[in-house]
């Protein structure tokens, strides 16, 4: 990375930092632990979050609203040292086998080896959209803002307010897009050394456990749907998420993200689809 290019980043992160902490909801009031028992614990009178793995179970929370579009942020500090085989989680997901889902997930690695950061999106049960980076930072050593971003027209990943995916709604060329679906969101850490570090070659290394990954400042700010109607109201029009795009600067840095540090990206796959590649591919990225 260059000089300019690592301080604009670790000003938008301080940045960050700063809004999503005068923002933040409070995680007693927002979500409930659904797997884990003990394992999940909020501190600080709901503004901190600790999940944790042992070689009995993992943990994690849901929220306690559903919803249809919306801007989703949490300040995350990842597993430190030798972090093989597990699986940190930031999404959104519907339920049901035709399911929706919006997936951050944070592979561990060996010590002294970088986390893999792995996004894919779920239409109408149909995944296999996988994009993989690295991150230009040290994700264990200090909170970082990964963020969320649906709205009718598009999905954008951002890593410290710095997009590192965008996914178009291209229903008109014939893709599936994610806007009929409420979904909740979900975080949770959990055991996957079948597969998550170096192809599951790298085991978890139990004498290390527990495992402890730590959220704070997290924020919906969303389209709540509930039984009484959306809390939008149909009205689309009236908070920047709603409509956000890229401007020349996001698509500066979007870019610049891709060609330093994607590490996987499904469509340049191309043994995977021998028969073509998936529609989208072919479309305008950003």
């Amino acid at each position: 990375m260059s000089f300019s290019n690592c301080a604009r980043a670790l000003r938008l992160s301080m940045f960050m930092t700063f809004l999503l902490a005068a923002m933040a909801g409070n995680f007693s009031q927002d979500v409930d632990i659904n797997f884990g028992g003990p394992r999940a614990q909020i501190l600080n009178s709901g503004q901190v979050l600790t999940l944790s793995l042992d070689n009995s179970s993992g943990s994690g929370f849901q929220s306690k609203n559903q919803y249809l579009f919306g801007r989703f942020d949490v300040q995350l500090k990842l597993i430190p040292g030798n972090s093989a085989g597990t699986v940190t989680t930031f999404y959104l997901s519907s339920i049901g086998s035709a399911h929706d889902e919006i997936d951050f997930e944070f592979l561990g690695n060996a010590s002294g080896q970088p986390y893999t950061v792995h996004t894919n999106i779920y239409a109408q049960g149909k995944g296999g959209r996988e994009q993989q980076f690295r991150l230009w930072f040290d994700p264990t050593s200090a909170y970082h803002t990964y963020t969320i971003l649906w709205n009718p027209l598009r999905i954008i990943f951002l890593v410290d307010n710095i997009p590192i995916r965008v996914f178009n709604n291209n229903e008109a060329n014939g893709v599936p897009f994610l806007k009929n679906q409420t979904m909740r969101l979900y975080a949770s850490l959990w055991n996957a050394d079948d597969w998550a570090t170096q192809g599951g070659r790298v085991k978890s290394d139990w004498t290390k456990a527990p495992f402890t990954a730590s959220y704070r400042n997290y924020n919906a700010n969303g389209c709540v749907v509930s039984a009484s109607g959306n809390s939008c109201n149909g009205a689309l029009n009236n908070q920047a998420w709603q409509t956000q795009g890229l401007d020349a600067n996001g698509r500066n840095r979007i870019r610049w993200v891709q060609q330093s540090y994607m590490i996987y990206n499904y469509c340049a796959d191309v043994q995977r689809f021998p028969q073509g590649r998936p529609r989208e591919c072919s479309l305008p990225r950003f």
